[in-house]
């Protein structure tokens, strides 16, 4: 199976106050650094086989340069690939021909909310008609195959401006969206000032557990009803359009990490790189681990909606925890396969939990 690519670029024009990732707003110094170690690493990595996907995420990846992003991708064998990806944050479309011409299929942008008072509450700065006019930018350079990001949770956000976001991307005719419930944790500044009480970035108007359980599962039924449909909790498509890079993460096929905070997989063992772009630039040493694919099979294979093979071998604790979770209605044998039922996907931390313990 080839493999697949990933390129971390974790540098943004602005800091947004739902991201938990290793990335924001850095000196141009430290950029140009970390170019020249990105394309150090990627001219040292040996390939045993061609990757037919690549991944370009951060950060904002669409802010890069584009003299290294061909630089990039010019040291990468095997294309034209079968898909490569960038992320991009709307209005930041300046190179969408020059993207086609290096090899990008596919783009992927951060929407999160088309309403205009909640994007700018998280720090985004665009509009509905922002992302409209990106849209319209990328089919006028036939890279029809675009991904909308959106996150159920966000300061303010109400039943009835979901379904303006939602009325947007059907709108759009987006072929691919990905959906996430806000995740509250001390690594985004929103999650940390949640978890201390506080009133910033709107922490005291993020609607209940409730509430976002209940947009989520809105998404789903709505995006259905236009042709779009779940393959895995966070992402749905219509037929073709599936993120072939991102099955491999959910099917266990190998990929290759290159940047900051990236990770790798051989179908043996993972590793990490530093978390931060200094970090990286200055040669920290990477840590690895011994894949477990006896438990992480469950965890990654359960997230998508065609499961996983029902007559795979399990431990008798395993066994007893997947017949337990049946019983209870969060699992659900079909076909050969077992998956997740659609309260089970509510509930899925608790069941990869007990999984892998």
């Amino acid at each position: 199976m080839p493999p697949g690519v990933y390129i971390s670029w974790p540098f943004c024009a602005q800091k947004c106050t739902y991201c938990n990732f290793a990335s924001g707003v850095l000196p141009k110094e430290l950029e140009r650094e970390y170019g020249a170690a990105l394309l150090q690493e990627l001219n040292a990595h040996a390939w045993t086989e061609p990757p037919d996907t690549l991944y370009l995420g951060g950060g904002t990846p669409s802010l890069m340069p584009i003299e290294t992003l061909r630089a990039c991708l010019d040291r990468i064998p095997g294309g034209p690939w079968r898909e490569a990806t960038i992320e991009a944050a709307p209005g930041t479309l300046n190179d969408v021909a020059a993207w086609r011409e290096a090899g990008i299929t596919r783009v992927s942008l951060g929407v999160q909310s088309f309403v205009a008072a909640e994007a700018s509450r998280t720090g985004r700065r665009h509009t509905a008609e922002t992302v409209a006019a990106d849209v319209l930018t990328l089919r006028d350079a036939r890279l029809t195959n675009f991904n909308i990001d959106l996150i159920a949770g966000l300061p303010g956000q109400t039943d009835a401006s979901w379904e303006e976001s939602l009325d947007c991307v059907e709108r759009l005719d987006a072929p691919h969206v990905s959906v996430y419930m806000l995740e509250v944790d001390e690594d985004s500044r929103l999650g940390q000032e949640i978890l201390l009480n506080g009133k910033r970035y709107g922490a005291r108007d993020v609607p209940s557990d409730e509430t976002i359980v209940r947009l989520y599962q809105r998404a789903v039924d709505r995006l259905r009803e236009i042709g779009i449909h779940r393959y895995e909790i966070s992402n749905f498509a219509r037929p073709g359009f599936e993120s072939a890079h991102n099955l491999k993460y959910w099917k266990l096929e190998p990929y290759f990490g290159f940047g900051a905070d990236a990770h790798s997989f051989d179908g043996a063992k993972r590793w990490q790189n530093a978390e931060t772009a200094a970090g990286y630039i200055h040669h920290a040493q990477r840590t690895e681990t011994e894949a477990h694919l006896d438990e992480e099979r469950f965890f990654v294979g359960l997230r998508l909606t065609n499961g996983i093979d029902a007559t795979i071998s399990t431990t008798p604790q395993q066994r007893a925890a997947l017949d337990r979770f049946i019983e209870a209605g969060l699992l659900e044998g079909a076909k050969g396969r077992l998956r997740l039922t659609d309260q089970g996907i509510l509930l899925s931390n608790e069941v990869f939990a007990e999984l892998i313990a």
